[in-house]
């Protein structure tokens, strides 16, 4: 695993793997670390929260419990009105109105593009039909533009994962975080003519200020309810249970950069196939 350490100590650290949670420890006791570091704390709970409120809530899941934090899970405007996991044909149920409404699954990658990984990926999803949306990081997205190109024309959409994948990245002054979506967007709307209308905050690594400035540059915050953590590199089996346990409504959290993915592509691969032999539907952000 590689590291740089730039001037500025953590709060300005670019960490090149990408992993979402592989901060390298110091004993870095800075106000604004520290608030940082409780943030993500505090949005890991209300994470897990959200993951179990999926669980007991069946299909609708309810509304989020903080309606100004991140998108948690697919918004209930992606429903499938009347479809049924598993291939069967719903029916009416009074009023003219379809008797169930699923929720689909969706699938989001972390951390690339990765020449490597990206279109092995790639070739997972398409086996499956499965379309998903890819949080890039800038500097990867201008090293490999040809990939985002790959990317859109399979139908997967792009959202912004940053420009150099800053941790904490709730630590950074106002000013850097919007040079680091700045950067992002243009580097992907110029090589690809679309402008990414999605941001996930490296590591989850959110505060207020993080989610005022994402809206502030028109990017809908997304987060994650299912998190198989590969970026551990755990065995593929261990992956695909996890993921394969998604429930309609999840938005499930994988990655394509940062390391050596070939657990994950072997993971997507076992657990698309199980997922799909349940009827589960997939839809992107």
């Amino acid at each position: 695993m590689r590291r740089s350490w730039p001037s500025g100590g953590l709060a300005a650290a670019r960490i090149r793997t990408g992993s979402p949670r592989r901060c390298p420890v110091r004993s870095d006791t800075r106000p604004a670390v520290l608030r940082a570091r409780g943030s993500q704390v505090g949005w890991s709970i209300v994470r897990r929260t959200e993951a179990l409120r999926t669980g007991k809530a069946g299909h609708s899941g309810g509304e989020p419990l903080l309606a100004r934090g991140p998108v948690f899970r697919v918004p209930c405007g992606n429903a499938v009105a009347g479809a049924v996991p598993g291939g069967g044909t719903a029916t009416a149920g009074g009023a003219g109105e379809p008797w169930n409404a699923v929720r689909p699954v969706a699938l989001t990658v972390d951390d690339g593009p990765d020449p490597t990984w990206t279109p092995a990926l790639l070739d997972v999803l398409a086996a499956h039909g499965v379309k998903a949306t890819f949080f890039v990081i800038g500097e990867r997205a201008r090293e490999h533009p040809g990939l985002l190109r790959r990317l859109l024309a399979a139908g997967h959409r792009l959202g912004n994962h940053s420009y150099s994948h800053v941790q904490p990245f709730a630590a950074l002054p106002a000013a850097a975080v919007a040079r680091e979506m700045d950067e992002t967007q243009r580097v992907v709307t110029g090589e690809t003519g679309v402008r990414p209308t999605l941001f996930r905050a490296p590591a989850g690594g959110w505060s207020r200020g993080v989610l005022a400035a994402s809206r502030d540059h028109g990017l809908t915050p997304v987060d994650w309810t299912v998190d198989p953590k590969d970026w551990r590199e755990p065995p593929a089996d261990r992956i695909a249970e996890r993921v394969a346990q998604a429930r309609p409504g999840d938005i499930v959290l994988c990655h394509d950069g940062g390391g050596d993915r070939s657990r994950t592509v072997k993971a997507l691969d076992l657990a698309l196939a199980r997922l799909r032999e349940r009827g589960t539907l997939f839809t992107t952000l």
